[in-house]
């Protein structure tokens, strides 16, 4: 096995609010482009970040997707959200929202009702990951994946553990369904402990230390919320803990195929762009009450 090597870590940007309910930064297509990123098409990261208590949830109103699946990780505050395609809930500390917008779905998401009554603090992870051309027109679907759900793999002498929220690590496969190969893990270490990943060379693979600071490949040191991307020259890495972390870790085969994408749309083409917007126009991805 051969080392993989860091292309580059990029420390937070100034953050924006997405609605008024997500202040995120944004490291894809941001910092990387999505072509580079395949199949990770965008990533926006609402780091820690305290909400006021208010009677009138914070969020993002009804809006259209095609094309990709959303994925929202939840690791502060509570998210309630609801698609035309007759999807929703509530995304509690630790859960995986799971959404296959495909052929095309109206969304909005909001902090959770009670959550936003008393307010806190407020920290997720939302990723789109491409879907293949051949599945971009396939029903929507919906994946609500509980904490409990998720494979919990323990680390060798109790230095920690790898939930598993899609792909496989050791033989543990994560509950999401994917159509692509992808891993989606949350790797828990306690200070002092170190961890080693393994993949697929061509993998696009990147972390974000969500929680705490690492060391990585025993030489580089990485801040609490700074993304690391990989270079694809090997197919191992480690983490080690300089404190009790968490670190989001993603890895999946790249689709290599051509990427049209304009708002909440992503495609193959720029004519399947313009019919992504007539079908919106047209009342084609259903309805949703704001």
């Amino acid at each position: 096995m051969k080392t993989r090597s860091i292309e580059k870590v990029v420390k937070p940007g100034t953050p924006h609010f997405v609605g008024d309910g997500f202040r995120v930064h944004n490291f894809i297509p941001g910092t990387s482009t999505m072509q580079r990123m395949d199949p990770f098409i965008m990533l926006d990261y609402n780091s820690k970040y305290n909400f006021p208590p208010t009677d009138k949830p914070k969020g993002v109103g009804v809006h259209p997707h095609r094309g990709f699946e959303t994925v929202t990780i939840a690791y502060k505050g509570r998210v309630e959200h609801g698609d035309s395609a007759g999807g929703g809930g509530i995304i509690g500390e630790g859960d995986v929202q799971w959404m296959t917008a495909a052929s095309g779905v109206l969304h909005k998401e909001f902090h959770e009702t009670e959550w936003s009554k008393t307010g806190g603090e407020f920290q997720m992870v939302q990723l789109w990951v491409n879907l293949p051309a051949k599945d971009k027109m396939s029903p929507p679907k919906y994946q609500a994946i509980a904490n409990a759900e998720m494979a919990k793999v323990q680390l060798p002498e109790n230095i920690g553990e790898i939930e598993v929220i899609a792909g496989e690590y050791e033989g543990n496969k994560g509950p999401a369904s994917t159509f692509s190969p992808v891993n989606m893990f949350n790797v828990r270490l306690k200070k002092e402990a170190k961890t080693q990943l393994t993949f697929p060379a061509h993998y696009t693979t990147s972390i974000l230390p969500v929680e705490g600071s690492v060391r990585v490949n025993e030489v580089t040191d990485v801040l609490q919320d700074h993304f690391i991307l990989f270079a694809n020259d090997g197919d191992t890495f480690t983490i080690e803990a300089l404190e009790d972390t968490i670190v989001l870790v993603l890895s999946g085969e790249p689709l290599n195929e051509p990427i049209a994408a304009y708002g909440p749309f992503v495609m193959n083409t720029q004519e399947e762009l313009v019919k992504a917007f007539q079908d919106f126009n047209t009342g084609k991805f259903g309805y949703l009450e704001d």
